[in-house]
């Protein structure tokens, strides 16, 4: 068996990422790398637009030039559909992006289908809503308030204040371990757009809930104005009919279960660094 190796590439540069398909000679590529905060995105919505676009053209370039026997695996996002003109959200819905970030995924998007139809890549398009897990970022939504819980408990503080933006805003969690199992079983498509997600909207305040179950200190809510967004969606649901018709992908993890295991990888990293 051959050892994995792992080498870093600037998808940036155009000619470097050329040269690495042409020495990788890939079956399958899994194009996972975009600048992802859609906070971060507000911030600096230019490179943020150009930046997904870019990495995405030249990957796809490389493709066509070096590996056109290759699949790409392209990973879009539920973003795309921005404000549901009704639920649940399938692969025929419009996309009507609401933030910068989403806009930037309706482009590459667009672009992974066209470098499909005009240069006969096999180029499949994933879908992916909200998914969430152990090691996520704190800066989405499972992994803040898995944190703020973590660092609480590690102060010895009588009660967690989680800090959040509209509790009331419901999206579609998929575990990120399902998640990897559904961009597997997709990356053998022949090209086409597919939803990965749960079917199931959850409230912030359903998040609190399950979290309260996992806790060792109280929790108690406090709204963040800051964390509010001017052009929020109240709820998002997708469909994933499409998907499970091609491949059997379910997604089989609870909840519950990410929530407390995304807690346990922050109560291990909040020790870390308090030892440390």
């Amino acid at each position: 068996m051959v050892a994995p190796s792992r080498a870093e590439l600037d998808l940036l540069d155009a000619e470097a990422t050329r040269c690495a398909v042409a020495r990788a000679q890939p079956e399958v590529i899994f194009h996972l790398a975009a600048r992802a905060s859609v906070a971060r995105a507000w911030e600096d919505p230019r490179g943020v637009l150009t930046g997904n676009i870019e990495m995405t053209l030249n990957l796809l370039e490389a493709v066509r030039l070096e590996a056109p026997e290759a699949g790409v695996l392209h990973a879009s996002s539920g973003e795309v559909y921005g404000r549901p003109g009704r639920l649940p959200l399938d692969e025929a819905a419009p996309m009507r992006p609401q933030n910068p970030y989403a806009t930037s995924k309706a482009a590459c998007d667009l672009l992974a289908a066209q470098y499909a139809d005009a240069a006969a890549l096999r180029v499949v398009r994933s879908r992916a809503f909200n998914h969430a897990g152990p090691g996520q970022s704190d800066e989405y939504v499972i992994g803040t308030l898995t944190r703020q819980v973590a660092e609480a408990e590690a102060r010895g503080d009588g009660e967690a204040v989680l800090r959040t933006g509209n509790p009331d805003s419901k999206r579609d969690f998929t575990d990120v371990r399902d998640v990897v199992r559904a961009y597997a079983a997709a990356a053998q498509l022949q090209s086409g757009a597919f939803n990965v997600c749960s079917g199931r909207a959850v409230s912030v305040r359903q998040l609190l809930r399950l979290l309260e179950v996992v806790a060792h200190v109280p929790l108690r809510h406090e709204l963040d104005r800051g964390r509010m967004r001017a052009h929020d969606v109240p709820e998002v649901r997708g469909s994933s009919r499409a998907l499970h018709d091609a491949t059997g992908w379910i997604p089989e993890i609870p909840l519950e279960r990410t929530v407390a295991d995304a807690l346990d990888h922050w109560r291990g990293r909040v020790g870390a660094a308090g030892a440390a």
